[in-house]
């Protein structure tokens, strides 16, 4: 009878170890959303860092993690970590094309930011920029751009009548950063500057920027 009794206590020994796991899990998932969209970007990486340890095999949580080192952080070598976990957990998910091309992107930044200290050579460096672009457009129809306000048509000086040229612009939303309004148009992190030149005269602070101001996304 004792005998018969035992593996019943085990699978209810089971069950209650994952309801005291999920509920931690699920609470340390809701917290870092909480905190990224709240701007504690370093606190939200600490939290999905923690869910991890519980779940290392969660393979949305490696990706949110690599969008926040990416993004936010700017960290490119963690980010690609964590594209990498991704690919390697699940490599036919929903989002294995979109993290491959990430992927690519961190390396040609990583790598061409380390070329100047001679680590690859100018060639290599140029090879890589060239593979970027290409994979742009293949992954321009699969991102995207949120929180896009409008499109407002500019004529341009010195054309014929009707000629018109495309100005774009963009609501910053709580949260933004230079480098992830950057990633929403561009498909990379690395064009911020671009935007900080382009609105020198409305960004105050470029580490921290203002929810609800209007800025100017370069076309080119």
């Amino acid at each position: 009878m004792r005998f018969a009794v035992l593996p019943v206590m085990i699978a209810l020994l089971g069950a209650g170890c994952d309801r005291m796991i999920t509920p931690r899990h699920t609470q340390q998932l809701k917290d870092a959303e909480s905190k990224a969209a709240a701007g504690d970007f370093a606190r939200a990486v600490s939290l999905y860092e923690s869910a991890l340890e519980d779940r290392p095999g969660d393979a949305e949580v490696h990706y949110k993690l690599a969008l926040l080192y990416d993004d936010k952080m700017n960290d490119p070598l963690n980010a690609l970590h964590h594209f990498k976990r991704y690919l390697i957990i699940a490599p036919s998910g929903a989002r294995a094309n979109e993290v491959k091309g990430f992927v690519k992107r961190d390396e040609v930044a990583l790598l061409t930011s380390l070329s100047g200290d001679a680590l690859i050579s100018r060639a290599e460096a140029t090879r890589l920029r060239n593979e970027n672009l290409s994979l742009r457009k293949d992954l321009d129809e699969a991102r995207g751009r949120a929180h896009i306000a409008t499109i407002e048509q500019t004529p341009t000086p010195g054309k014929t009548k009707g000629a018109e040229t495309a100005k774009q612009t963009y609501v910053v939303q709580r949260g933004d950063t230079l480098a992830s309004i950057s990633r929403k148009f561009y498909k990379t992190s690395t064009r911020w500057k671009q935007i900080l030149e382009a609105n020198r005269n409305v960004i105050d602070n470029p580490k921290k920027l203002a929810a609800g101001q209007t800025l100017v996304i370069p076309q080119h």
